[in-house]
């Protein structure tokens, strides 16, 4: 199974929203709660769900080529 955002926050004793602002740099939290999420991250091999992401921001960042005659 997956380690998830909200798998670090219980970890952690934080809310989701502490996690996601330390995974993804933004501001208002503090460093010191910054590097305890970062290391219980690494500690849980936490991996980011790409799929998710790009279906919450609406772009997959991918290039599609079609080649008519090879």
């Amino acid at each position: 199974m997956r380690t998830t955002i909200r798998d670090i926050a219980e970890y952690c004793g934080v809310s989701e929203g502490t996690v996601d602002r330390a995974i993804n740099n933004r501001f208002g939290i503090s460093e010191k709660t910054k590097k305890r999420i970062m290391d219980a991250a690494r500690e849980l091999n936490y991996v980011p769900n790409y799929t998710g992401r790009s279906l919450a921001t609406g772009s997959t960042k991918t290039i599609g080529i079609i080649c008519f005659d090879l």
